[in-house]
């Protein structure tokens, strides 16, 4: 069972590297990439009489090619490796069975429909003391 365990955290013990310090060229890619963003939603208002889609798709757009910049720089390659290992942890992860979610969400339901009709009829009975009390 150890051999199982350790190819399983193989990916998630690896050496600390150093963190990468930003190159001149990396802070060129942050300012194209801001401007990339920000030309996204400029031309989303620029072109007000366009229809709204395409010019959501502007937005869209500029958001891509933003993150496609900022993943060619040192920060957006730590960014992939981020995700990456989020995604090799998530498959790690039990998930519960569709009856037991079923369950549990059904539980959930109930306590909260309880716990609102109590508090409603705390509610009621203190509101029928102070109105009976201030007239």
């Amino acid at each position: 069972m150890q051999p199982m365990r350790e190819q399983m955290n193989a990916k998630v013990a690896k050496p600390d590297k150093p963190a990468p310090t930003g190159s001149n060229t990396d802070i060129a890619k942050y300012v194209v990439a801001g401007l990339l963003l920000v030309a996204g939603f400029v031309g989303f208002y620029w072109f007000g009489t366009w229809a709204t889609p395409l010019r959501g798709l502007l937005v869209a757009v500029g958001m891509v090619a933003a993150f496609a910049v900022f993943t060619q720089t040192a920060a957006g390659h730590q960014t992939l490796e981020f995700f990456g290992e989020a995604r090799f942890e998530l498959r790690k992860v039990v998930w519960p069975a569709r009856e037991a979610s079923i369950r549990t969400t059904g539980v959930i339901i109930a306590v909260i429909v309880v716990m609102s009709l109590l508090l409603s009829l705390i509610d009621l009975l203190i509101g029928t003391a102070i109105g009976k009390l201030l007239s």
